[in-house]
């Protein structure tokens, strides 16, 4: 950059330039949940124009591009003035860099890929002062100490950031709207400046609408552990000399429970909770316990938790009946005590069983923990009088497997599940129904690249393929969604950070490759603290989760049918969804209008 830089150029709605005879800085903005790669052009828009409701979060990209290098950029919210002198403040908004990641292999069956740097993995902007939590609000990115910060060799800052020639680069901002925002407008000037004191202003406009978002989601996730997860991951480097396990998991544990609840993802408890049997053969969770599991349900807002398999008390379903029912009696009265309904206990009963001995596994244990008396196991759907009862326990078996058989020869598992999960491609509209209306419940999940062309996620499939799926389960009824690997399965990279190549069956000859698998977040030390950082991919997960409380809210107040046009026009089925953008942003705004005139 030299003398002749010039300065403060703002043009709204056209793009933003500060320019000398020879260079051009391109400032542009993005709303839309769409990746923006390193090849890419400028975009026109700079202004920046967002809604929300109260306890909700929305995003915006500002990407930068120059023909010419440009040192020391650093990005800079303020707050924003609304009605009546209320004022959204500054630490509202979390500030990330994009970090990229060099893509040179497409995903299994990803046709529309083109090689090049990906944007995913976010870098938080770090409180220099601390040294360890991330600007204002964004001390949940890492609630540990700064001693344990000390040993931390940080290898990716956000800023200042050196813009390289011709390469385009970007900022993600979080914009949170605290409960009690007054509804209306909000205005003001966020700056992007370089290292030589040159600026450049971006027009920000919030739209807080005039209705909130309950903390606990009305979408169930069952996720896993991130940070279970990453104890394999770290106990397998520190064997092979490559970096120390976490001196303190404790605040490991807390960090990752604490992201993913902004993210209305359920986090895990990380204490143990089982049944303990009594010498009267009866079960009994201990009082400390419920008021432990209380006081994290109530902290990060959860409303699902996975319980043990009751093959940990009971090896006989059947020598043992009065055994298991008295574990299962357990269930029912540590939720009494913990009295928070809107809990789903569920018994993760068995992983996509794929032949016939599976089949007889979840036949028995299902039956057995479902229901007070045997049931035979080649019922067919809708005929709900002849089937068995279930019993009363809160338990709920599920089940990774689609409703409808894979092999006549095994029988089916009707009688045997509460909970169905098939995946994306496996879901048959008409089988689900006739489950539903026997008081089941579906959920769904994505693996790899299995059936017809879905919303598959990986990093290099766009990034609306993690806002669409809510809004195909809504449509079918669909509840839940679940996804593998605790969303940090990093053991098949050295680097999760320089190495998209997180699944990749190639190397040992069993299948293909599938960039990102497993993994929506990035380990915090690269970073410079202690557990988990995000991604983009898991920013639009959220956005679609926010997406459907925005249903779940219209059809609580009756107007669910008005809601469900509005789904369908984007919406049809998991093969048939809408591939643009900006539509997501539409229809969301319609609902939104919807939820404000029935108040």
């Amino acid at each position: 950059m030299n003398a002749k830089f010039f300065l403060g150029l703002v043009v709204v709605g056209w793009a933003l330039a500060a320019s000398t005879a020879d260079a051009e800085w391109h400032v542009w903005a993005v709303t839309e949940t769409r990746r923006v790669l390193r090849d890419d052009p400028a975009g026109e828009s700079v202004a920046v124009r967002l809604s929300a409701a109260r306890g909700e979060w929305e995003s915006c990209q500002i990407l930068m591009r120059s023909d010419l290098p440009v040192a020391g950029i650093d990005l800079h919210t303020a707050d924003l003035s609304g009605p009546d002198g209320a004022v959204w403040r500054a630490d509202h908004a979390r500030r990330f860099r994009q970090h990229q990641l060099h893509l040179t292999d497409a995903t299994y069956r990803n046709q529309d890929f083109r090689p090049g740097w990906y944007p995913d993995a976010l870098i938080p902007f770090l409180d220099s002062g601390s040294g360890n939590s991330a600007t204002g609000a964004d001390d949940a990115l890492a609630s540990v100490s700064p001693g344990q910060t000390n040993a931390i060799q940080t290898r990716f800052v956000a800023v200042p950031f050196d813009l390289p020639a011709d390469q385009t680069h970007g900022f993600w901002i979080d914009v949170y709207v605290p409960p009690g925002t007054a509804a209306g407008e909000y205005r003001g000037t966020w700056r992007l400046t370089a290292g030589d004191g040159q600026s450049v202003a971006i027009p920000v406009a919030l739209e807080v609408w005039d209705f909130d978002l309950p903390r606990v989601s009305t979408l169930v996730t069952a996720f896993g552990s991130p940070a279970e997860r990453m104890r394999g991951y770290y106990r397998q480097r520190a064997q092979a000399g490559k970096e120390p396990e976490p001196a303190d998991w404790a605040a490991v544990d807390e960090q990752c429970a604490r992201l993913l609840s902004e993210h209305r993802i359920n986090a895990t408890p990380p204490g143990p909770l089982a049944p303990v049997a009594g010498t009267d053969g009866e079960f009994h969770i201990p009082e400390e316990q419920i008021q432990s599991l209380r006081t994290f349900v109530d902290q990060y807002h959860v409303n699902a938790i996975a319980i043990p398999h009751p093959r940990t008390a009971v090896q006989d379903t059947e020598a043992e009946r009065d055994r298991l029912h008295a574990w299962l009696a357990a269930w029912d009265d540590a939720a009494a005590r913990l009295d928070r309904p809107q809990i789903v206990f569920y018994i993760y009963l068995k992983d996509e069983p794929n032949d016939e001995e599976a089949y007889r596994y979840v036949q028995r244990w299902g039956c057995a923990i479902r229901n007070r008396v045997p049931v035979q196991t080649n019922q067919q759907p809708g005929l709900g009088a002849s089937e068995p009862v279930p019993n009363s326990a809160v338990a709920k078996v599920l089940v990774v497997e689609q409703t409808w058989t894979q092999d006549a020869a095994w029988g089916d598992l009707y009688g045997a599940v509460d909970i169905w999960c098939p995946l994306f491609s496996l879901h048959r509209p008409e089988s689900a129904a006739a489950r539903q209306a026997l008081g089941e419940t579906i959920w769904t999940y994505t693996a790899l690249c299995q059936g017809q062309p879905t919303p598959w996620w990986h990093t290099d499939y766009p990034l609306l393929n993690y806002r669409a799926p809510t809004w195909i389960a809504w449509r079918y009824g669909i509840s839940g969604l679940l996804y593998w690997g605790g969303m940090s399965y990093w053991r098949g990279v050295d680097d999760p950070w320089t190495d998209p190549k997180t699944l990749d069956r190639r190397v040992d000859g069993r299948g293909a490759l599938y960039n990102g698998e497993g993994s929506l977040l990035y380990p915090g030390r690269a970073v410079g603290y202690e557990g988990i950082a995000p991604s983009l991919r898991l920013k639009a997960l959220r956005d679609a989760i926010e997406d459907y409380e925005y249903l779940a809210i219209l059809r609580r107040a009756g107007r669910g049918e008005q809601a469900e046009a509005i789904v369908a026009t984007i919406a049809t089925t998991w093969f048939d969804w809408n591939r643009d953008p900006a539509a997501y942003q539409q229809a969301r705004e319609r609902l939104a209008k919807l939820i404000l005139a029935n108040q």
